[in-house]
């Protein structure tokens, strides 16, 4: 449903849990840490990131 509303030019605010599935979705994010923007981005670019991937999405190097 988002990404078709996203098609439609509609801009969309997403807070989500699941940071992989935040990344995968968005053209941009932020990372917030106790009401703190840690990180900032891309979403693709943050999702490929070895950091992100070891801290918020459980991956391993």
């Amino acid at each position: 449903m988002i990404e078709s509303i996203r098609r439609d030019g509609i801009t969309v605010l997403l807070v989500e849990q699941n940071a992989k599935k935040a990344l995968a979705l968005c053209d941009y994010a932020y990372v917030l840490e106790n009401g703190r923007v840690t990180l900032e981005g891309k979403g693709k670019e943050l999702l490929c990131d070895p950091a992100v991937k070891k801290a918020y999405l459980g991956e391993r190097e």
